[in-house]
């Protein structure tokens, strides 16, 4: 069913009035749809990729191919989720000055859709299983604000895979819940 504003009201997640193209660092988290556990297996605290989470991986470390404006941190693909800290360059010394249309600043939104985008059509085509959803709608997103947090979230991604067992993702924690 196609997005009609009449019957869906949909309200956004995002900070208002916040610009998601400013510069900053951002920490991202991508769920799979259902959660389902396409990306890989857990064992013993190591994750093990699937096909499907080594071409996220692939979609991942390409962005800034297509986004010269951002450089990626702190990365991991568990099971069912995603998690990673992208940084939104701005060239301070064009503040102020109409940029070329070649120097485009692209925004967190536009980043999200393209690695959910590029992601799923490769994942869909290995499947051989075309337009079947591979990720959930949304994705989270937080604004890192400082130093204190850039570092206490760069030790949460680093410590995810450790973590899988108490995971609020994890189908096993799921259970239950709606």
């Amino acid at each position: 069913m196609r997005y009609n504003p009449k019957i869906h009201h949909r309200k956004s997640i995002r900070l208002q009035p916040y610009d998601y193209s400013n510069h900053g660092a951002y920490f991202v988290t991508i769920c799979t749809w259902n959660r389902e556990n396409i990306l890989g297996d857990m064992s013993n605290s190591l994750m093990r990729l699937t096909s499907a989470g080594e071409i996220v991986l692939t979609c991942w470390q390409d962005l800034p191919n297509h986004y010269g404006n951002i450089e990626l941190d702190e990365f991991v693909i568990m099971p069912n989720h995603l998690h990673g800290i992208i940084w939104i360059k701005v060239d301070m010394e064009r503040t102020g000055l109409k940029p070329a249309p070649t120097d485009k600043q692209h925004g967190l939104p536009e980043i999200m859709r393209a690695l959910k985008t590029f992601s799923s059509r490769a994942i869909n085509k290995n499947r051989h299983t075309p337009g079947t959803p591979v990720w959930q709608r949304n994705y989270f997103d937080r604004v890192i604000r400082n130093e204190a947090e850039l570092s206490k979230i760069r030790e949460y991604i680093r410590n995810n895979p450790l973590q899988w067992e108490l995971d609020e993702n994890n189908p096993v924690n799921l259970q239950g819940r709606v």
